[in-house]
C-alpha cells in the first residue's frame, strides 16, 4: 500500500488523468483497428480502394490541421483544445456506427482526424508544462505503457464484440472519449504558462513561429519519418508479406502484436528509469540501429521463433526511442511554443501514415517484401546517423550559448 501511494504521489494529477484517458481510448481504439478495414469493406459494397481512401483521410487532415492546432493550444490553452478534440472524436465514433455511404464515412474520418490533430499537441505540451525536464522521459514512458494496454487487450475484445454487434464497438469508443472529456473537465486545471509582456505587464500573445528560425526542429522531424514509416508497414505491408510466407499468418500477426503490447506494459517503466540519465542522443542512435535490424528481420525471418526474437527487438527499440524523442522535443521547445513544437514533430507520424502504406505497397507489389523492408532498413540507418549528428550539433551550440551567457 505504501509503495502504491508513493507511485501515485510521484506524478501530478494531470499525468494520472492523462494515463487514465489513454487507457480508456487505447483499449477501444485497438478494439477497432484490426477490424475497421473489414467493416468498411462490407459497408461499402466490397470495394478495396474506398476503405483505404477513407482511412487515409484521417492522417491527411492531421497534416493540414496539426500546424494550427499547436498554435491554438499556445494561444487559447491546453484544456479547451483537449476538451474540444475529445468531443469531436466522440461524435465521429458515434457517427461511424450509423454511417452507410462513402461520403458519410469520409466526413466522419475527417472529423476524427481533426480531433486527433487538435488533441495531441495540447496534451503533450501539457505534460511539458507540469513535469520537470529530468522526469519527462519517464512520464512519456508511463503514457506509452498506458497506450500498450490497448494493444495487449483491445484486439481480442474487439473480435468478441464485432462478432456480436459491430455497431456496439463504435458506441463503446464514443463513450470512452466522452468519459475522458468528463474526467479532464473535472480534474485538470489549465497549465498554459503565462508569459508577461515586458512593456505592459499583461499576458503576452504567443510569439510567431517562423520555420526558418527553427531548422533543428524541422530536421529532427524529417529524420524521424523513417521510424514512422516502419510502423506504417506493420499495419499494411507486413500482414501481406506474412500471408505470402505462411498459411497461419493471421495467428502469427496477432501473436506478435500481443507480445509487443504485453512486453511494453511489463518493461517500459523499468527501461526508461534504467536509461533516464543516459544521453538521449546515444539512446536515439541505438534505437535507429535496432529498428534497421528489425526491418531486415521482418523481411527475411524464415520461421516463427526468429520473428518472435525480431518482435522483441522491435519492442526494445520502441521503448527506448519514443520517450527520448519526446524528451528532446520538450527540451528544444521555448516555453511559449511547446504546443507548436509538438505539433510539428507530430507531422512525422502523419506524413508516414499518409504515404507509408502506398510507398510500401508499391515496393511490395513490384519487388517483394524482402526488398521493401530492406529499403526501410537502409532509410533507418541513414536517418539514424544523421539524427545523431544533428543532436550532437544542437548540444554543441547549446553549450557554447551557456558559456557565452
Amino acid at each position: 500500500m505504501n509503495q502504491l501511494t508513493a507511485i501515485i504521489k510521484r506524478y501530478d494529477t494531470v499525468i494520472w488523468v492523462r494515463f487514465t484517458g489513454v487507457v480508456l481510448t487505447s483499449v477501444t481504439g485497438f478494439m477497432l483497428r484490426p477490424f475497421l478495414v473489414l467493416y468498411l469493406y462490407d459497408k461499402l459494397g466490397g470495394s478495396v480502394l474506398l476503405p483505404m481512401i477513407v482511412i487515409g483521410l484521417q492522417p491527411l487532415i492531421g497534416m493540414l490541421v496539426g500546424w494550427w492546432g499547436g498554435g491554438w493550444t499556445d494561444r487559447f490553452g491546453r484544456k479547451p483544445l483537449m476538451m474540444a478534440a475529445l468531443i469531436i472524436q466522440a461524435l465521429s465514433m458515434a457517427g461511424m456506427g450509423f454511417a452507410e455511404s462513402v461520403w458519410q464515412f469520409a466526413a466522419l474520418a475527417i472529423m476524427n482526424g481533426l480531433g486527433m490533430s487538435l488533441f495531441f499537441p495540447a496534451a503533450n505540451a501539457q505534460v511539458t508544462d507540469v513535469v520537470p525536464e529530468e522526469k519527462r522521459a519517464e512520464v512519456f514512458a508511463l503514457l506509452h505503457t498506458a497506450l500498450n494496454v490497448g494493444s495487449a487487450v483491445g484486439p481480442m475484445l474487439g473480435m468478441l464484440v464485432f462478432k456480436q454487434n459491430p455497431t456496439l464497438v463504435f458506441g463503446i469508443a464514443s463513450a470512452a472519449f466522452l468519459a475522458y472529456a468528463i474526467i479532464l473537465w473535472r480534474n485538470v486545471p489549465e497549465t498554459l504558462p503565462v508569459v508577461a509582456d515586458q512593456a505592459t505587464g499583461n499576458q503576452a500573445k504567443p510569439s510567431k513561429l517562423v520555420l526558418s528560425e527553427h531548422r533543428p526542429l524541422l530536421w529532427f522531424t524529417v529524420l524521424a519519418v523513417p521510424i514512422s514509416l516502419l510502423y506504417a508497414q506493420m499495419e499494411s505491408v507486413f500482414p501481406l508479406h506474412l500471408r505470402n510466407q505462411t498459411a497461419d499468418y493471421q495467428t502469427i500477426f496477432a501473436t506478435l502484436m500481443s507480445i509487443n503490447g504485453t512486453s511494453v506494459i511489463l518493461f517500459q517503466m523499468w527501461i526508461v528509469r534504467w536509461t533516464q540519465n543516459a544521453s538521449s542522443m546515444k539512446i536515439i542512435l541505438i534505437s535507429y540501429m535496432l529498428l534497421a535490424v528489425v526491418a531486415v528481420g521482418y523481411g527475411f525471418a524464415p520461421f516463427f521463433g526468429l520473428l518472435v526474437a525480431v518482435e522483441l527487438l522491435f519492442t526494445l527499440a520502441e521503448m527506448l526511442v519514443g520517450p527520448h524523442m519526446q524528451k528532446v522535443v520538450s527540451s528544444m521547445a521555448p516555453q511559449e511554443m511547446r504546443g507548436r513544437y509538438f505539433s510539428i514533430y507530430g507531422m512525422s507520424w502523419q506524413i508516414a501514415r499518409a504515404i507509408g502504406p502506398s510507398m510500401g505497397g508499391l515496393l511490395f507489389t513490384h519487388y517483394g517484401g524482402q526488398f521493401a523492408f530492406s529499403v526501410f532498413s537502409a532509410l533507418l540507418l541513414v536517418a539514424g546517423v544523421a539524427q545523431y549528428a544533428l543532436l550532437r550539433s544542437i548540444l554543441a551550440k547549446s553549450a557554447k550559448t551557456e558559456v557565452a551567457g
